[in-house]
């Protein structure tokens, strides 16, 4: 929303705004399309060759924020496990963090944060770790003003210019050289910690007197006899199972985030949609390749690995692990840091959703230093033998991309039969944008 100046009374928002509030869910996922074709764009040639008439249209500053907060906005503190026997009457102590976003995490990890970039810059939209940015009514509602002005804040512009890299393939998939990361467009970048999150599964696995084996060396983790009384060393995990659920549980993080973001591009009237189709070492600045710096990300290479393995980016994004902390049981105590410490998810001090926050979350039972000392312990044997924590998966991933655009309604009327968009976009200029020349 523009900014306010002094003792004067806020513009009034676009009529579009009011068609988000009351847009129908069951619209937006019947609804639902990849719509590639923006406002600038072109396709020389084949059956649906076009070029657009039109220059590019980048997104307003509320446009953005919407699209943001439908892919990653922060909901309030989410409510955690309810209840696992194995804990009982301690609270389950699984979660990263206390509060919710708009896509779901694995038993409230919360290893992700977004990166997107557009023609002003490349920014972090950072949510992983907020508080309850608004507080909800009776009915479950926030004041939306409120809440979109606490996530302005929440965004943090880390470079100028669009993310570059050539336009061309292996950087990008030929599908998509024509349509993705152009002029005017919004492109959203979930990363994801897996390191962080191997550590939380590990944290988890230990707490339920699990632990795990290297089933890629045959070789069980050396030392742990002496956490017998933690947990069962006669049916350990395989490893390459618990780094493939790390994988998965985050890969499916990152796609929730995505869709709720395509979801909100149908209620608003604008073109875009999901995908994967950039290399990840091209969004993340792991090619070598200096014509693709991408989010600048550091990454290393070794012998015994056949890609680069990005770590993050120096006082952005930093996986817990080395080179960003000394060893695994300095990015132990980090982690427990964010779920005990002060906001965390099991720290007393913390506000929360229930009537009695401070018992609730007082209740879960604190990972101790023997603890620690065991999940350290596996988590360092996985750095040692592999050259990087987890073992056999990245340190940081990203696969699914959202993309923002207006569209060019004129491609869509001369190829397609009627219906290939929605009344949302056939209104958007008119809503959105009034006085905007037609189009």
């Amino acid at each position: 929303m523009p900014a306010e100046a002094p003792g004067s009374a806020r513009p009034p928002l676009p009529a579009g705004f009011d068609d988000v509030l009351s847009f129908p869910l069951l619209q937006a996922l019947l609804g639902r399309r990849a719509r590639r074709f923006s406002m600038g764009a072109s396709i020389p040639d084949g059956p649906l060759a076009h070029t657009s008439r039109h220059e590019p249209m980048p997104l307003s500053e509320l446009e953005r924020l919407l699209v943001l907060l439908a892919a990653g906005g922060n909901t309030g503190w989410h409510y955690a496990i309810t209840r696992n026997a194995h804990y009982a009457p301690h609270f389950p102590n699984y979660a990263g963090a206390a509060g919710g976003r708009t896509f779901p995490s694995a038993a409230g990890f919360h290893t992700s944060e977004l990166f997107f970039t557009d023609d002003t810059g490349i920014y972090l939209f950072s949510t992983r770790d907020a508080p309850a940015l608004a507080e909800k009514d009776a009915d479950g509602a926030f004041d939306l003003d409120t809440l979109l002005e606490a996530h302005r804040g929440r965004i943090r512009k880390l470079e100028s210019g669009r993310l570059q890299f050539p336009n061309e393939e292996p950087f990008i998939e030929g599908h998509n050289t024509w349509c993705a990361n152009r002029p005017g467009s919004l492109l959203v970048m979930p990363v994801a910690d897996l390191a962080q999150h191997l550590l939380t599964i590990l944290c988890f696995i230990v707490e339920n007197g699990y632990c795990v084996t290297d089933d890629l060396n045959g070789e069980p983790i050396p030392g742990m006899e002496r956490y017998r009384h933690l947990v069962n060393l006669d049916a350990p995990f395989p490893l390459s199972f618990v780094e493939q659920y790390a994988l998965t549980e985050a890969t499916a993080e990152l796609a929730c985030s995505c869709y709720a973001g395509v979801l909100m591009l149908q209620a608003m009237g604008l073109g875009g949609w999901m995908f994967d189709g950039i290399d990840r070492h091209t969004v993340l600045g792991a090619t070598g390749d200096p014509r693709a710096p991408g989010l600048g990300f550091r990454f290393d290479t070794d012998a015994r690995w056949s890609l680069p393995n990005p770590t993050g980016r120096a006082g952005v994004f930093e996986a817990f692990c080395p080179p960003h902390y000394p060893d695994m049981r300095a990015a132990v105590d980090a982690l427990c840091e964010r779920k005990f410490g002060p906001g965390g998810p099991f720290n007393a001090g913390t506000p929360g959703a229930w009537k009695e926050s401070p018992r609730v979350r007082g209740a879960a039972r604190v990972h101790d230093p023997e603890f620690r000392e065991c999940v350290a312990h596996m988590a360092q044997t996985i750095l040692d033998r592999f050259g990087k924590f987890p073992g056999t998966v990245p340190s940081v991933f990203c696969l699914t991309y959202l993309q923002a655009h207006h569209l060019d309604l004129d491609f869509y009327d001369t190829h397609f039969q009627p219906g290939a968009y929605l009344p949302t976009h056939a209104r958007h200029l008119e809503r959105w944008h009034p006085g905007t020349p037609a189009r």
